[in-house]
């Protein structure tokens, strides 16, 4: 069986990138706001807050849209903007799905739990979208892999 790649097709990336833009500038502004109200003596922290909030959020934006995992006869290679980690399929024992809430609504992503009990989250599938299709296929594509290598 050939090896299959799942990560975020060019309309969820470039959605991704949007919400990159956005939030840039929900930083920018927040950075300029306080640097005009703060006195000058506290400015300075404010704004390299801002700054560094915004960078951590910016590469986590980053690292999160470049993610990709490639489905192989062994197992799972997660791929990222900084990392890869493989991890073969005997050491997983469920995928799941996972919904988060947020402030600005909610998301869902995909873990794999591993033996120990550790769940990491499978590079590449997230969404905000209720019911998206693209995101089932993908879950559904790594049970059938997990369940043909393992036999279950």
């Amino acid at each position: 069986m050939p090896d299959v790649w799942i990560g975020l097709s060019d309309a969820e990336q470039r959605r991704n990138w949007w919400w990159t833009g956005f939030l840039t500038l929900v930083f920018a502004s927040g950075a300029v706001a306080v640097g005009l109200a703060e006195p000058t003596s506290d400015r300075w922290w404010w704004v390299g807050g801002f700054g560094v909030a915004w960078l951590a959020s910016v590469f986590y934006m980053i690292n999160r849209g470049y993610g990709r995992t490639l489905l192989t006869a062994d197992g799972m290679e997660f791929r990222t903007f900084v990392s890869r980690r493989s991890i073969p399929w005997s050491e997983i024992t469920r995928i799941e799905k996972r919904q988060h809430l947020t402030r600005g609504g909610y998301w869902w992503d995909l873990r794999a739990v591993r033996v120990r009990g550790r769940s990491l989250a499978i590079p590449g599938v997230f969404t905000n979208r209720m019911r998206d299709a693209a995101f089932e296929q993908k879950l559904s594509v790594i049970h059938e892999r997990w369940s043909r290598a393992t036999g279950g």
